[in-house]
């Protein structure tokens, strides 16, 4: 009898060990489909091209580098790179001024200087063919305000509203796309690679300095390229 009974008992801790084992290696198998669901919530990013960051109240969104937009913007050593971005003044009661913009990709250029950012206000800056587009607006306004007047008034100062990025004035369109700014990088000291990223400073008169690590505009022309090479490669 004790030999029956110990065989029984022995029978019954296997059937534990064998459960135990069981309910330990579902709880794995289901913590691992929710650790899988967590990490690609995690890897989720904003449907941008570029970068942010934010400096005091101004917030900077979808900062990128262009892709080469003309043969005189190659993105290669020793040729010119155009920066996009959106800046956005959250300041309710206090303007500001980008001052300059720094990277030892090579000299930065901003047009029109020392562009004004007041309070609410928005700011683009795009590629050469949209600023190109907003130039004869531009220079319509000013063809009309330089016609003589009865008051003799100043052509110069008619036509300032229509070039006065971040101005402010009731005379400035509502659209902050209507008068892009162009930033360019001239002399690179490198080529300029989707893929890779390149650390530019941003400089406000109040809101500070603020470094941004840059990419290049993933955009539907890199697409395109990409597609036509994938199709080439099928077709061989």
């Amino acid at each position: 009898m004790t030999a029956q009974k110990a065989t029984t008992a022995s029978k019954a801790r296997r059937h534990a060990v064998t459960v135990a084992a069981f309910a330990a290696g579902a709880m794995l198998a289901l913590s691992g489909c929710g650790a899988g669901q967590i990490s690609q919530t995690a890897d989720q990013v904003a449907a941008v091209n570029g970068n942010s960051a934010n400096i005091g109240k101004v917030a900077l969104r979808d900062v990128r580098l262009l892709l080469p937009q003309s043969e005189e913007y190659t993105n290669a050593k020793g040729g010119k790179a155009v920066l996009a971005f959106t800046a956005v003044n959250a300041d309710p009661a206090r303007g500001d001024e980008l001052t300059s913009i720094t990277s030892d990709l090579g000299t930065v250029k901003i047009t029109p200087a020392n562009p004004q950012l007041q309070s609410g206000q928005t700011v683009v800056a795009a590629s050469p063919k949209a600023v190109h587009a907003a130039a004869p607006t531009t220079s319509a306004a000013a063809s009309t305000t330089a016609a003589p007047t009865s008051t003799g008034a100043s052509a110069t100062a008619s036509a300032a509203p229509a070039h006065g990025v971040g101005e402010g004035s009731p005379d400035q369109p509502a659209d902050p796309a209507a008068h892009p700014l162009l930033i360019e990088i001239t002399g690179l000291t490198k080529d300029v690679s989707p893929g890779l990223t390149y650390q530019v400073t941003f400089n406000f008169k109040n809101a500070g300095t603020v470094k941004v690590d840059v990419p290049v505009d993933a955009g539907p022309d890199l697409e395109r390229k990409a597609g036509e090479t994938a199709a080439e490669g099928s077709g061989h």
